[in-house]
Order: structure tokens, then C-alpha cells, then sequence
């Protein structure tokens, strides 16, 4: 959540991946650091050394929401 926040703070545009464990940490961040609209995406967690077909599954269930909270921007289309 962080790095998504100090990349939309330098106009960067960003979508914060904020697995489920910690979304409500990643809310709790947002708006503490007065961005509560920041786009993020939640994926399932655990994924930390789950190996290279867990990640690319994840990517790839993730992928369009990414791309539209980014077209809904005006960034991707």
C-alpha cells in the first residue's frame, strides 16, 4: 500500500495489490495518509513462496481488475 501511495504521490499511476490478509490494514493506510480513494486490488493470500503457477494464476485473476481501475482513469484502455 505503500509504494502504491509514494507512486500516485509523484503523479505515477498506481494500483496498490493488497493481498486479503492485510486489506484491512491497507485501508486503515489509505486513508491515514489522507488517499482514501487510492486504487487497489485485493488478491488471496497467502502467495509469498507459493511458487511460479500460484503467482501467475493470481496474476492473471487480478490482471483485468488492474486494468480497469487504471482505464477508469484515463491510463489504459
Amino acid at each position: 500500500m505503500r509504494d502504491g501511495v509514494n507512486l500516485a504521490r509523484r503523479d505515477v499511476p498506481a494500483v496498490a495489490l493488497v493481498s486479503s490478509e492485510f486489506w484491512a490494514q491497507g485501508e486503515f493506510i489509505a486513508r491515514s495518509v489522507g488517499m482514501p480513494d487510492i486504487p487497489r486490488v485485493c488478491f488471496e493470500h497467502p502467495v509469498a513462496g507459493a511458487g511460479v503457477a500460484v503467482m501467475r494464476r493470481v496474476a492473471a485473476a487480478i490482471r483485468d481488475d488492474i486494468v480497469a481501475s487504471l482505464a477508469a482513469r484515463g491510463v489504459a484502455s
